[in-house]
This record gives structure tokens, sequence and C-alpha cells, in this order.
């Protein structure tokens, strides 16, 4: 990658918002360079193009560039070889409230290299979340750490700042991405929260140092979240909630979606079960489930959720029928038991015998009962 390259594409995302579709057309037709020499010639035809061309006189690239520098960010660009190849899957995806596209370029703090997150996944979800939803946040973020997948989120309250703690727990690659400038903090009370994942894993931004975040730059970030990610969990979001946004670029970006669900009477969670119910999204309670849906094939197959098992579980079918037929208080005569399970007395008598040497029954004055074992 060319230094001019470099420097045109700090100027183009200067000159416009992030998630602009048409400038990311134009640079992956044109070139960031030619593109950038087009727009800044002096001589256009209407007032609006000579305004761009002012506005690009005006900036100074260079400058920009040293300026992260001191401030502890690299500028990475297509053609680098910490670029995230998988964002570029946004040139192909249909945009959404007219935002689309790859970034030109993204600024990052932090050891982590972008093109080491192949296996990353975004957890995602309300800022007013509840205890129940930032605990299980909490812990699947944990486990995909454990499991070696870096955790991608916003660093916003609530599910976001819970992923990014659960992560931070277990010690492993955790980015977060972020709305204004990566060398800002917000939310401002999240200071300490991205100086340390600064130092450890990684802060991205796509617009430059200094910019402060807009609603606009929160939507083209939900992008890029579903874009450095295999796949994205959605744990609890309101039938409004910015989330949804995340979920519907996963969606177009043919990633892995997925929905934690919670009480049906809860508001936070109402449009996760909405993803849930149109098919939109796979149904995960925990750790294991998700990483059955990111893993490659055959890895990591979760268990499905059982009781647990008991003595009496193990029993033949027909000492079963016996078994059910004791009463566990007051002992019962043989014959009585037979006429309850409605098998020939002999059959019971040997089944009883049984029964009795694995611990199930025990035998009294006047008949047989339960032991305590029986319900264990």
């Amino acid at each position: 990658m060319t230094d001019d390259d470099r420097l045109a594409r700090v100027a183009l995302s200067r000159l416009t918002e992030p998630g602009e579709a048409k400038i990311a057309s134009l640079t992956a037709q044109l070139g960031a360079v030619r593109l950038h020499a087009l727009l800044s010639d002096p001589a256009q035809n209407t007032p609006e193009a000579r305004d761009v061309a002012t506005r690009l006189s005006g900036l100074d690239p260079a400058a920009e560039l040293e300026r992260g520098e001191r401030l502890g960010l690299r500028y990475v660009v297509p053609g680098d070889a910490e670029w995230p190849a998988q964002v570029d899957d946004l040139i192909r995806a249909e945009t959404l409230d007219h935002r689309g596209g790859p970034p030109l370029g993204l600024w990052v703090k932090g050891p982590t290299r972008l093109n080491d997150l192949e296996g990353a996944v975004a957890v995602v979800g309300a800022r007013s979340a509840t205890t129940y939803g930032t605990e299980v946040a909490a812990s699947i973020a944990g486990a995909l750490v454990r499991a070696g997948h870096p955790v991608v989120s916003g660093a916003a309250f609530g599910i976001d700042q819970a992923a990014h703690r659960g992560a931070l727990a277990v010690d492993g690659a955790n980015i977060a991405i972020l709305a204004c400038g990566a060398d800002r903090a917000y939310p401002t009370a999240h200071h300490e929260l991205l100086a340390h994942l600064g130092r450890t894993s990684a802060v991205v931004a796509e617009v430059p140092p200094g910019c402060a975040p807009t609603r606009g730059r929160f939507l083209s970030r939900n992008r890029l979240i579903a874009a450095l990610s295999r796949g994205t969990i959605v744990v609890e979001a309101a039938a409004r909630s910015g989330a949804l946004n995340t979920a519907n670029w996963a969606t177009r970006l043919n990633r892995h979606l997925m929905g934690v669900p919670g009480p049906v009477t809860s508001a936070q969670s109402q449009g996760v079960h909405e993803l849930i119910r149109a098919g939109a999204a796979s149904l995960v309670t925990r750790g294991d489930e998700v990483l059955e849906v990111v893993g490659d094939t055959g890895t990591h197959l979760a268990a499905p959720a059982r009781a647990p098992s008991r003595r009496r579980d193990t029993v033949p079918p027909r000492d079963q029928r016996v078994l059910d037929a004791v009463p566990l208080a007051r002992a019962a005569p043989v014959d009585s038991i037979a006429t309850t399970a409605g098998m020939a007395l002999l059959d019971v008598q040997a089944s009883l015998r049984r029964l009795m040497r694995d611990g199930l029954v025990e035998l009294m004055p006047h008949g047989w009962r339960l032991t305590p074992a029986a319900n264990e």
C-alpha cells in the first residue's frame, strides 16, 4: 500500500460520514488516489463539486496521521497485512438506511492485530439491560474467549459493557468498536475500560481521531461490528433497539445470527424474541451452544440439556412397574403391590428381591416400601 493511497483515504474520510455507500463504491472502482484527484480538481462544473474540492484542499492528511501516531493510533487500510479481509464483504452487501460499503480505513489503538479476528464473535444488546442479561452476556463472552474466539462489542452501557468485562475476566482478545474517534472515551464513564482495552487488546474506530459520536455514526459502526465477526449474538433488545440494526447487518452479510431468549413479559427481550420467532436468529442460552454455531464443523458440539439422572432411571421396565407400585411411607403387602402393578404375584416377588438388592425397596414387618434412595 502506497503512502499516497493512505493519505487519500484519510482525506476522503474527513470529507464524508462513515458508511457513505457511494464513496465506498467509487473508491473500490477507481482507487482512493484517483478518486481524491478527481474530487480535488478545482475546475468543477457545479458549486457542490467546487465546494468539495475546496474542502479537500484545506485538509492535511499527513498531519492527521502524525497526530494519530502521537495518540498511539495506527491507520490500517486495505493492502496492509493487518487489514481484516472479512470487512470487504460489505462491498457486496445490500445497503441499509443508505449506509454500506467497507470502511476507507480503520484507526486502531492497542496490540491486537485486526487480521487475527477471523474467528471473532460479536455480543450486543440493550443499554438498559437487566441483571439476567448482563450475567448471560458476560458468561457467553468468557466462554468464547476461553475457546479462542475474540469478542467484539461497542463499549456501550448494559450488554456491551458486560460482554467486555466477561472477556476481560478470562484475559482474551476483546475488541471495542466506537462511533467516535479511537482516542476518545464514549461513554465517558467507560474511560478506564477503554483505556485498558487500548493497552491490552484493541479499540477501533472508522472516524478520525477527535470525532464525536452521532446517531448516524452509531448506525454505521454497527455494520463494522457485524462485518468483523463470524457471528453476532443479541442478548436483550427491545422492539426498537439499536442492536437489531447490528443483527440486520449480520443477516445481510450472511453471518451467523443468534439470540438469547428472555422472559416473555420482558420489554428488553421483545426484539430478540421476534428475531427467533421469524427464524432469523438461532436460539442460544449458553456458551457451548454459541460455540457449536460459530465453531468449525464437528467441533464444540453442545450436549442437550438433561435433568440429573437418578438411580431408578436404570431400572428395567418391568421392575420399574413394580417400583412405581411400591408406597413410600406406609409398607404394602406383596399382593397389593401386584394388583397395583397389574402383574403376576411370582413376577412381583422376584422383582422386589432385585430392587432390594439395588437398595431401592426394603422389607418391613407389614410389607414393602421405598427407600430414600429410590427418589435420589
